[in-house]
């Protein structure tokens, strides 16, 4: 069976810049400790996409079409179908006082937020601060090696995958994860952790919402994805009852 747009995949990777040959992203964990990049709390395995979803670049999502389970392949992609050129106009000058009033030390190499987006800033000058608002990798062609090591068929993994995408979560178990499918709604009863998560409302939600686009953009029989939240009463064990 051969990919195909729209079809769940699992995928293991590693982009380099094409010029320098240095590795900026990968879902090994041998080649990212070699590389510098290692993360501690990032999990290192094939990560789940849908062909077409925006989920990587689009030249990678096309080159993988056609290609079977445990088919490997080169891509080289140009800055342009990549991160774009870079712009000039998002290289920009901040007052040093914008700075102070966070309570920050801006030095060169550092890296900020500022309205939602990721700067680095290059120079500091009296009371100005030069920050480069260009994605890292805008003007860079790219190189990705990339494996196909899954073609996901069941509808019930093919939705617990994009959980694992958009839901990160290292304390939920996936497995523990209920799916159910009827007249067209799937129904999600996450692992009883996801109960306690730490993030902001409104990050669940915007993850929950990604979720249900994704099943319901490409899987025809579901239009309706529900999100159960059940408690249930807990009855008392009799040493709990003597506690007391």
């Amino acid at each position: 069976m051969a990919v195909d747009n729209g079809d769940f995949v699992r995928v293991n990777f590693t982009g380099k810049v094409k010029e320098t040959d240095e590795v900026f992203d990968t879902t090994y964990d041998e080649v990212a400790q070699e590389a510098g990049i290692f993360e501690e709390n990032k999990t290192y395995k094939p990560i789940p996409i849908v062909v077409g979803g925006n989920h990587l670049l689009p030249a990678i999502e096309e080159a993988i079409i056609g290609l079977e389970e445990g088919d490997t392949k080169h891509i080289e992609v140009d800055s342009d179908n990549a991160f774009g050129p870079r712009d000039p106009k998002m290289i920009q000058l901040v007052p040093m006082k914008e700075f102070r009033k966070q309570g920050m030390n801006p030095v060169p190499g550092m890296r900020i937020q500022s309205e939602g987006a990721s700067g680095k800033i290059l120079t500091v000058n009296g009371g100005r601060v030069k920050v480069d608002f260009n994605h890292e990798l805008a003007g860079k062609d790219l190189i990705y090696d990339v494996q196909v090591t899954e073609i996901i068929e069941d509808e019930s993994e093919k939705i617990k995958s994009m959980i694992e995408l958009h839901y990160s979560n290292p304390n939920v178990d996936i497995d523990k994860t209920e799916i159910s499918i009827e007249d067209g709604v799937a129904n999600i009863k996450l692992d009883e952790m996801a109960k306690f998560d730490q993030q902001s409302y409104m990050d669940i939600t915007f993850a929950r919402f990604r979720i249900a686009k994704d099943i319901w953009d490409n899987i025809d029989e579901i239009t309706k994805v529900n999100f159960v939240d059940g408690f249930e009463k807990r009855e008392e064990s009799d040493d709990e009852e003597d506690e007391e």
